[in-house]
């Protein structure tokens, strides 16, 4: 049995991101614990961004020749484990580092909390940290991460 997937992500944020791999190559994601820009998915060339031995890997998003890691801090990662992250794009420019910020857009996480069974499934697939990826460990994920709509995955309120 596969674990629900720790991050998904919605069709215009892919096709965005999909448009950055164009320019910059394989890209990843830090979840932002809160400096510039508040708590986003913060965007980058792989290697631009130094992961930690105890970031946590979430997902790997099937978007692009290789994918595209989402990475959190260790201690990020204990406050949100069950919280499923949704990352969307909006209008609006950033006032971090993400790579989308010249285009007038910016990503965006939703969230959505996990439900008891989902945890209990989360709890027997614990993810990849920095260290193990360095090693070669890899996540197991099956199917897409790619939403059409954000409110497939996390209904908005008030609609």
């Amino acid at each position: 049995m596969v674990a629900p997937a720790r991050v998904l992500i919605t069709r215009s944020a892919a096709d965005l991101l999909a448009t950055l791999q164009g320019r910059h190559g394989p890209l990843m994601f830090h979840q932002s614990g809160g400096c510039c820009d508040g708590s986003s998915p913060m965007c980058y060339p792989v290697g631009d961004f130094i992961v930690g031995d105890r970031d946590v890997l979430l997902a790997v998003l099937d978007v692009g020749a290789d994918g595209v890691p989402v990475w959190i801090s260790g201690p990020q990662f204990e406050a949100w484990q069950h919280t499923q992250l949704i990352i969307d794009v909006v209008v609006g420019r950033g006032s971090g580092f993400s790579l989308e910020a010249p285009e007038g857009k910016r990503f965006l996480s939703r969230g959505r909390v996990f439900t008891e069974a989902e945890n209990a499934e989360l709890a027997a697939a614990p993810p990849v940290t920095g260290a193990q990826y360095a090693t070669g460990t890899r996540p197991v994920q099956g199917g897409t991460l790619i939403v059409e709509h954000v409110e497939e995955a996390c209904p908005l309120p008030g609609r």
